[in-house]
């Protein structure tokens, strides 16, 4: 797939957290669960590249390669297979609902913070963050795990979405004795610019991937 850019500026939705409501994730929540260890363990690129997300675990659908930016490339990883006959209509039921259409999903995986683990504080600082919607899925969660964004403790709910705003200092910890599990997807709407841009957009929509 070609690259494709983006022109639009940071995005700060306003406040630290928007809940969606009720969403039909347990087609997802099944298959998630479904996943044995080496899905768990298959790309650790991202704990790789961000210390913050060290104590994590991922099974990654789409990947954006952003070190040309503002071009992006979107990639299908492992996960794909494995997730996306349920992720796909979850991301798209949510899309319909709260935002406009026309957009790409440029990342979506599942993210598992481990039993005692914690997510540091930090800014999803790079700009290919600041220029999309960060969606959260609760898969599965306890009454210890809070995520802190802008110096406020949320406990999010199995069964809702929430849009985060990563453009504020944001943690997590998770005390509990299970793992914290959460799909999560960045859903970019429609900003690129024509010719090259718009064919890579149009292409990745047909494909299925937002």
């Amino acid at each position: 797939m070609s690259p494709f850019f983006y022109t639009l500026s940071p995005m700060d939705i306003g406040v630290p957290i928007r809940n969606f409501g009720k969403v039909d994730m347990e087609p997802l929540a099944a298959a998630v669960l479904a996943q044995d260890e080496v899905a768990w363990n298959e790309n650790v690129q991202r704990q790789q590249d961000y210390e913050v997300h060290e104590q994590t675990r991922s099974i990654v659908l789409l990947f954006a390669e952003v070190k040309d930016w503002p071009a992006v490339e979107v990639s299908k990883q492992p996960g794909w297979d494995r997730l996306a006959e349920t992720a796909v209509p979850l991301m798209h039921a949510i899309i319909r609902s709260w935002y406009p259409p026309g957009g790409t999903i440029i990342r979506a995986m599942a993210a598992k913070l481990l039993a005692g683990g914690r997510i540091l504080p930090h800014r999803d600082t790079h700009p290919s963050f600041g220029v999309g919607h960060r969606v959260h899925v609760p898969i599965v969660t306890n009454p210890r795990v809070r995520f802190m964004i802008d110096g406020r403790p949320f406990q999010l709910e199995v069964g809702l979405a929430y849009e985060i705003n990563n453009q504020k200092v944001h943690s997590v910890m998770n005390k509990g004795a299970v793992d914290r599990i959460n799909f999560i997807f960045d859903y970019v709407p429609p900003g690129a610019k024509p010719g090259q841009a718009g064919r890579a957009v149009a292409n990745h929509r047909r494909s299925g991937d937002s």
